[in-house]
């Protein structure tokens, strides 16, 4: 390894020793920059490395709320402001009882990469709440977010740092935020978040834009083989807003998605999530605040599996689109043995480092989630050009544009795996595409 890259992670590992999910990001993406960094003795002169593994800023601050019951409750929030070399800080606020500083940063890191491979002038941050919005009314995730945005409005802006939704985040809570920021500011800044309702500057296909994005990367990878989504049986995890956007969109282009997992188990529906009553049921099931996959298998009269992932199942394509961490060693195998060719994550980091390194060792394509999920992103740049023209694009044009860009993505990965004889790893190509970009920029604006 690259003398400089292994003192970087060596102190990374060191300093972020508590955070091991930011640990973990960080090996996986300064890994595979060796190449680059051997190229361009000059990122070291300047500690590019040092500088890019560290936000410019971090904020925590404590959020007041009352409960219906008259109780009050604290939570914690966080923005991290990761890289703003390319434009003002983007990416969105996750609210989950799982969140604390090293989620954060792990998410905010890849969001430099992510937001850089949109080709669009966007910088990299992340933020949010350890507040759980599950089984709250909506007075009570309205006082919430009210409050978080009266300790966040000061440090965000349109040309600052530009805020969209995330796990726990959805429209209803962009708008109270947005709400609480408009009130605060006395102003209609409303590039200041993204994932607005269309009533007041949102963009078409944004809740669906990351599942959308992913199966569009897809198939442009499918593509390159010769093939396409007809007839393929698609493997997912979560039934979140990413799932119900990947249904939507493999069903469209032919195939079928045929497992969905949440926190009690999954589900295994061999005729897949293909007709419109299942896949609209998606978004009752997540409305409803209970969480559980068992309400489509009790609904729809197919197999339950509590407690259990649904990687045993026979797929042609694995799309884990839940959560980071979710394919480990025993998944891998899983998949593995149902012969897999086509491995891509959609998700924030779903796999260990471990079981990446085993998945590429066998899997005709392993595809990282910075390039595959970037497709929300892009659609909240789009979103944020919209508002400041004052104009609203047509779902087509909106489209076409996602489509453009993820095709893009793909071909700019390939292009550097082609520059540094990498072969057909998409992986590195993502993260050596996204950082050149981002360096570049660094190394033009001096040390700072």
């Amino acid at each position: 390894m690259n003398a400089y890259i292994a003192r970087v992670l060596e102190n990374v590992r060191t300093k972020h020793a508590s955070e091991p999910e930011y640990v973990q990001t960080v090996e996986e993406v300064l890994e595979s920059l060796e190449p680059i960094v051997n190229a361009h003795p000059e990122y070291e002169q300047v500690d590019l490395l040092g500088r890019i593994v560290e936000p410019e800023r971090m904020f925590t601050f404590r959020v007041c709320w009352m409960d219906d019951a008259g109780q009050w409750h604290t939570n914690l929030g966080y923005r991290f402001q990761f890289n703003g070399a390319l434009g003002p800080y983007k990416g969105g606020l996750r609210f989950h009882p799982s969140v604390y500083p090293g989620i954060i940063k792990f998410l905010g890191f890849e969001q430099i990469f992510k937001n850089s491979l949109t080709g669009l002038p966007i910088g990299g941050a992340k933020g949010g709440s350890d507040f759980d919005p599950r089984g709250k009314s909506d007075a009570e995730i309205m006082r919430f977010c009210q409050s978080f945005m009266t300790a966040l409005y000061r440090y965000i802006g349109p040309d600052c740092d530009v805020p969209a939704g995330d796990i726990g985040v959805g429209g209803r809570e962009i708008g109270f935020m947005y709400g609480q920021y408009r009130r605060l500011k006395g102003l209609w800044e409303n590039g200041v978040l993204t994932g607005k309702g269309m009533t007041y500057g949102g963009s078409h296909f944004r809740p669906e834009a990351t599942g959308y994005g992913a199966v569009y990367y897809t198939a442009e990878v499918l593509k390159a083989f010769g093939l396409d989504f007809k007839d393929k049986t698609v493997g997912v995890s979560g039934f979140g807003n990413v799932a119900w956007g990947i249904c939507k969109k493999v069903a469209e282009l032919g195939g079928k998605v045929v497992t969905l997992s949440g926190p009690d188990g999954y589900v295994y529906d061999p005729d897949g999530v293909t007709t419109e009553e299942k896949i609209e049921y998606l978004l009752e099931m997540r409305s409803s605040g209970r969480d559980r996959c068992q309400d489509y298998a009790d609904k729809f009269g197919v197999k339950f599996v509590a407690g259990e992932r649904p990687w045993g199942e026979k797929m042609d394509i694995a799309m884990p689109s839940a959560f980071q961490n979710e394919i480990g060693m025993k998944e891998a195998d899983q998949i593995l043995a149902n012969n897999v060719e086509y491995y891509i994550e959609v998700a924030n980091m779903p796999t260990t480092n471990e079981a990446l390194a085993y998945l590429q060792s066998k899997v005709k394509v392993v595809a990282p989630s910075k390039a595959v999920n970037a497709g929300g992103v892009g659609v909240s740049a789009l979103e944020m050009s919209q508002n400041s023209e004052r104009i609203v694009w047509d779902a087509e044009q909106v489209d076409e544009m996602l489509q453009k860009m993820m095709a893009n993505i793909v071909k700019e990965s390939l292009a550097a795996c082609e520059e540094f004889n990498l072969g057909y790893n998409l992986v590195a190509g993502a993260n050596i595409a996204g950082f050149k970009k981002v360096a570049t920029a660094m190394l033009e604006q001096g040390v700072f």
